[in-house]
């Protein structure tokens, strides 16, 4: 029996008949956009297949949406609709450009602070993009947030065209070479950011095997897919990926959108120890995108976790009293308008400030875990994490705040009972990143 809502299957596998081979149509122009970005630019793609109307409606453009949901551990999949019907990639292509640079940082090809250049054509690029000057040169760690943040096309071409050793079509062979070698049959790319190319085609079920190779390969790598924002320059880069703020256990992956692709998502979540991989893709609208994932994701875990998380993702601990962890971003209004329950939940009591420090793991997705899951045991409080430094290494605290002083204790105590470390932080001395001497990093966890 399936999972998820299918009010839509039937369109999906009717269309699914009139399937072309894969790149048989596309588009010969075509605007991109993400999220909030307000500019729109022309892109011609070169001619590398035939180029259908723009409302074709067939082959990558067929009516309906795409999905997959994979358990991450064995690669079983769980329920999928039109999972086989070609489709463009969007911006869900960076997410090759990235498993090729894993490869070349696991294999000391290069590191993180390798500087790139950046070639007139790489700076040229529309219409999402750091601005990278043309002669300049940028890191590999920052060209890698840069793409899992706010998807930058500029840093993507750069990176893809390092790759190539100097050429993005170059690159794009690797690419789909790559994708063949992980049994990616239905793939074929073309360049390293995702922008339109009518033969630049994939499948929702060759993008979770992407993703999974990403997720069970390089978990070094995954907290490039958990950052919220990071500072480049003077500026503050901000996350597109809406699936970390609203959906608890969320660890990424990526978001992408053009006309033709229209609204695409892959997202990585944990809960219990156990890691599913979602793909949704040609979607109308980035509220049913939101929510078609939602809902997977939740049936695939078996359960909705009613509560948010709040997070303070890179940045700095805050010390004092006063400081209030933010509350998770609203989802798109669709979205929010059909699960208030999911945003409003979680808030403190009047007067609560008490807090249950529950630990401090080496990994943010098992912080986030400890955090939420004893919300979801105790029924109140604010689950929260947060990075700090600890003997020069990074770790993540996990907390749950807002509480009085009797449910800190009876939460520390419940816990205790558990075997599991736990301390309560009272209002006045309460540090949204606090590192007890011995009191965490011994506890075992990581």
């Amino acid at each position: 029996m399936g999972l998820v809502w299918r009010g839509w299957r039937g369109a999906v596998l009717a269309a699914a008949g009139l399937i072309a081979v894969a790149g048989a149509g596309g588009p010969a122009l075509a605007h991109t956009k993400h999220h909030r970005v307000i500019r729109h630019h022309s892109v011609a793609a070169a001619p590398l297949a035939p180029a259908a109307p723009v409302d074709a409606g067939f082959g990558p453009t067929a009516a309906g949406a795409s999905m997959i949901l994979v358990d991450a551990a064995g690669g079983g999949v769980l329920d999928a609709v039109g999972a086989d019907v070609p489709r463009y990639p969007a911006s869900l292509t960076k997410l090759m450009t990235l498993d090729l640079a894993f490869q070349a940082l696991r294999d000391g090809r290069m590191t993180l602070d390798t500087q790139i250049p950046v070639s007139e054509h790489a700076a040229a690029v529309e219409p999402v993009k750091l601005g990278l000057p043309a002669g300049g040169t940028i890191s590999v760690r920052q060209a890698i947030l840069a793409m899992t943040t706010m998807s930058a096309n500029d840093a993507a071409t750069a990176l893809g065209e390092y790759l190539g050793g100097g050429s993005e079509e170059r690159c794009g062979e690797m690419m789909t070479l790559r994708a063949h070698a992980i049994g990616m049959a239905q793939t074929a790319f073309y360049n390293a950011s995702g922008l339109p190319n009518p033969g630049q085609v994939t499948t929702a079920r060759d993008l979770s095997i992407l993703a999974r190779d990403i997720v069970i390969g390089f978990p070094q790598y995954q907290s490039f897919f958990e950052v919220q924002n990071y500072q480049f320059g003077y500026r503050t880069i901000y996350s597109n990926n809406a699936m970390l703020k609203i959906y608890p256990g969320a660890t990424g992956m990526k978001t992408g959108y053009t006309i033709l692709a229209r609204h695409n998502l892959i997202t990585s979540a944990v809960r219990g120890g156990r890691t599913l991989i979602g793909v949704v893709l040609h979607e109308p609208s980035w509220g049913q995108t939101y929510q078609q994932m939602t809902a997977m994701l939740d049936a695939g875990f078996g359960g909705h976790i009613s509560s948010g998380l709040a997070v303070a993702a890179n940045q700095p601990p805050v010390a004092g009293p006063a400081f209030v962890a933010p509350a998770p971003a609203a989802p798109p209004a669709r979205l929010a308008a059909q699960a208030p329950a999911r945003l409003a939940a979680g808030a403190p009591a009047a007067g609560a400030g008490w807090t249950a420090q529950l630990g401090v793991y080496t990994r943010m997705a098992k912080a986030r875990l400890a955090a939420m899951s004893v919300r979801q045991m105790r029924g109140v409080g604010i689950p929260r994490i947060a990075r700090v430094q600890s003997h020069g290494k990074t770790m993540w605290t996990a907390q749950l705040a807002g509480l009085t002083s009797s449910a800190a204790r009876q939460t520390c105590s419940a816990l205790a009972a558990r075997r599991a470390a736990c301390f309560v932080i009272a209002p006045q001395s309460d540090h949204l990143a606090v590192v007890g001497g011995q009191s965490s990093v011994a506890s075992g966890q990581s």
